[in-house]
């Protein structure tokens, strides 16, 4: 059984992959002080809440925006499950060109996402990812990484809002009730919800345009869910395996 691991900043998502299927996931919190007996002990924890074997664990794979805890998932895999944990990074075969001045500087679970984009639709993409940052990633139809923008995420923006406006308080991430808001409340999730989609429906629709085609946009991340499709018109589709099938491929080109 392969175990594919998505380190972001805010969380980290995990799978269990048997026989090319991604049988389960999880997401937790990322804790950037965990050590390899930490994250060891947590995994084998949720693998035993869905019925699944620890020691069943002979392959892994890893993306990581958080560099320090590369080396810790490596030791814990190499220590309690006995193999070398693929990382995705310079070295590790993908498949995609990538068309950047620095290509070390992409991020692996965005060339991750890509990667995965690319094998299921065959053409022209756009991948937006709904994490700490929205990232919007861009394959060409020749199956190239062709660069991408970033912005600021939803809780980020949330945060720095009741951080320094004195007369705002964080609020949840909830559907408004209405455009115009008749409480503050509403008034901030309005303008967090319908910004937010004008943005993904703003750059979407100028990535399309530069481009020259219709190309197809994926949704993925822990936060798409609370715009996607209800609340945009240019991405009707939302996976959220989309990193960690990711990770499957590129394992499975590596191995």
């Amino acid at each position: 059984m392969l175990l594919v691991v998505d380190v972001g900043n805010t969380q980290t998502h995990f799978g269990a992959v048997r026989e090319g299927v991604i049988v389960e996931q999880w997401r937790l919190t990322t804790d950037r002080s965990s050590s390899p007996d930490e994250l060891a002990a947590t995994l084998r924890a949720m693998l035993e809440l869905r019925g699944l074997g620890f020691a069943d664990l002979d392959a892994s794979a890893l993306s990581s925006t958080v560099p320090k805890l590369a080396p810790a998932w490596a030791q814990a895999t190499r220590r309690y499950l006995g193999h070398e944990l693929l990382i995705v990074g310079p070295g590790v075969r993908t498949g995609m060109p990538i068309r950047l001045e620095s290509p070390r500087e992409l991020g692996p679970d965005r060339l991750v996402n890509a990667v995965a984009a690319w094998t299921r639709l065959q053409e022209a993409c756009i991948v937006v990812d709904f994490g700490t940052a929205i990232t919007y990633d861009v394959v060409s139809a020749q199956g190239e990484y062709l660069g991408g923008i970033i912005a600021p995420g939803i809780e980020i923006s949330l945060e720095a809002l009741a951080q320094r406006a004195a007369r705002l308080w964080d609020v949840e991430i909830a559907e408004p009730r209405a455009l115009i808001g008749k409480t503050t409340v509403d008034a901030v999730r309005s303008g967090i919800i319908y910004g937010f989609a004008c943005q993904v429906d703003g750059i979407v629709g100028r990535l399309r345009d530069e481009l020259g085609v219709d190309a197809p946009a994926i949704a993925t991340g822990g936060l798409a869910y609370h715009l996607v499709p209800a609340f945009t018109a240019t991405i009707e589709v939302v996976d959220d395996l989309l990193t960690l099938e990711g990770l499957r491929l590129i394992w499975e080109l590596n191995r």
